[in-house]
């Protein structure tokens, strides 16, 4: 069984899909409301009914629940509502994240600060503090994967909200991989470049690239976005990413911990 953040939409909908698809059930989470810090427009409970749609279209069963991840309280009942309904939890998929606007640091919002990190960070130090205790319980190990970013890996201008919480998730991630080895519980990241999602595909992100037009659309900002990556495409898909997921939770990668795993169509090589 899989405990998935943020599943309502894109990556996280996508992870839970295709666990699924290899047999996995699922526990999905998502905030289904709006943070008034976040300038695009975020998930919804239809948004979660569909993930909870495709995957019981492959035949799994799935538990799904309304739960920001900066709720420690709330996070751990629904999981713990979840494995008590499904059985023994095997992997976490700590995925959940935050598109924060930004600024230069000067300038930078203490609010846009504060929820960047909270949900980008400290969401994911909730996620595996309220799921981990079920993994060891299980005794036959596990997978937990954290959803960082190439923000996690270097440095962008004028977001160093984001950044620095992508960051931290790997400090996360190797402080976990080197406690949980002990319970055979295999712990890494995945650092993805822009990703076909609505968190990427959406006016401000427009905009943001194409500052130049006055009303930018999607096919205006994909020669900037390909100029980030190193191979010829502007953004990858997010069964990319679950793929990735995927491997990292299976047997296939049994020996692999603590590793940060780009796939950034080479963008990390820029």
């Amino acid at each position: 069984m899989a405990f998935i953040t943020g599943a309502a939409r894109g990556q996280g909908r996508s992870h839970a899909v295709r666990l699924a698809q290899e047999g996995a059930d699922i526990i999905a989470i998502d905030i289904c409301k709006q943070l008034d810090s976040v300038p695009i427009p975020m998930s919804t409970p239809e948004d979660l009914d569909e993930t909870v749609a495709q995957v019981k279209a492959t035949g799994r069963r799935i538990i799904a629940a309304q739960a920001d991840v900066r709720d420690y309280d709330a996070l751990k009942a629904a999981v713990d509502d979840g494995v008590t309904q499904l059985g023994r939890l095997d992997i976490v998929v700590a995925n959940a994240g935050l598109a924060a606007d930004g600024a230069p640091i000067q300038d930078l919002d203490e609010k846009l600060w504060r929820d960047s990190i909270d949900v980008n960070l400290t969401g994911v130090f909730h996620t595996g503090k309220a799921a981990i205790p079920h993994i060891i319980e299980g005794g036959r190990g596990g997978a937990i994967v954290l959803t960082s970013s190439v923000g996690g890996l270097k440095a962008h201008p004028n977001i160093a909200n984001y950044v620095a919480g992508k960051h931290g998730v790997v400090g996360l991630m190797r402080s976990m991989a080197v406690e949980l080895a002990q319970h055979s519980i295999r712990v890494n990241s995945v650092h993805p470049t822009q990703v076909n999602t609505p968190m990427l595909m959406n006016d401000l992100t427009y905009r943001m690239f194409r500052p130049d037009l006055e009303n930018p659309t999607q096919e205006d900002m994909a020669p900037i976005s390909q100029m980030m990556n190193l191979l010829p495409v502007p953004w990858v898909e997010a069964e990319d990413i679950s793929n990735a997921v995927l491997f990292l939770a299976s047997d296939d990668s049994r020996y692999i911990t603590g590793v940060p795993l780009p796939i950034d169509a080479g963008s990390m090589l820029k």
